[in-house]
């Protein structure tokens, strides 16, 4: 945006001053016709000196001519220098239209950057979202993993205990975990523990 308002201000600038030069070339056009028609009435007026065949008259008419010359080669050199001014001003005119073509191009690939750059924010996002979520599962299936492990290590253990007293004969296979009462052995370590008396 900078760029082009400087582009913008520049050309401008650019633009006013070829207009002043075109201005000025217009006067100085302006100015020789004048000087034309001024030197073809003096040119008439010398003819007319010429046919009367005086001297005196001749002079008088050759006067006004005297630096014609240097008047006409200082105002070539003058065209010349402002044409070359022209030329240059329209080159940098030509350069600053190459540069604003080309600052479009880039604005229209910064949009289409930008565009992508959005749509990339927005893919985040949902990955971000589709991530937590899973985040949040997987620790939902931990604790229940947990749980599950909790159980199965309880069961285990009450299997290995009534297998255990099975073992011993402290439990009768007729008998249900529920109705028997349990009894922990008192024995020492390294030794089996006895048997304790049930009555059904």
């Amino acid at each position: 945006t900078d760029l082009k308002m400087a582009h913008e201000q520049q050309k401008k600038s650019l633009e006013e001053e070829f207009e002043k030069i075109r201005l000025s070339l217009k006067d100085q056009v302006d100015t020789l016709t004048f000087q034309n028609r001024s030197l073809r009435d003096r040119a008439k007026r010398f003819e007319e000196a010429l046919r009367k065949s005086t001297d005196e008259q001749i002079v008088d008419a050759l006067a006004p001519y005297k630096h014609i010359e240097e008047d006409l080669k200082s105002l070539k050199e003058v065209l010349e220098m402002k044409n070359q001014q022209i030329h240059q001003q329209e080159l940098k005119i030509s350069e600053l239209e190459k540069i604003a073509e080309k600052n479009v191009h880039l604005e229209e690939r910064l949009q289409v950057l930008q565009q992508q750059n959005e749509d990339l924010r927005e893919q985040i996002d949902k990955n971000l979202a589709v991530s937590r979520q899973l985040s949040e599962e997987n620790a939902n299936l931990q604790v229940h993993v947990e749980m599950e492990s909790k159980e199965k290590k309880r069961l285990s253990r009450t299997n290995e205990e009534l297998l255990w007293r099975l073992q011993t004969g402290e439990l009768s296979p007729h008998m249900t975990p529920s109705s028997s009462p349990i009894h922990h052995p008192a024995s020492g370590p390294g030794s089996p523990a006895r048997p304790h008396s049930y009555h059904q």
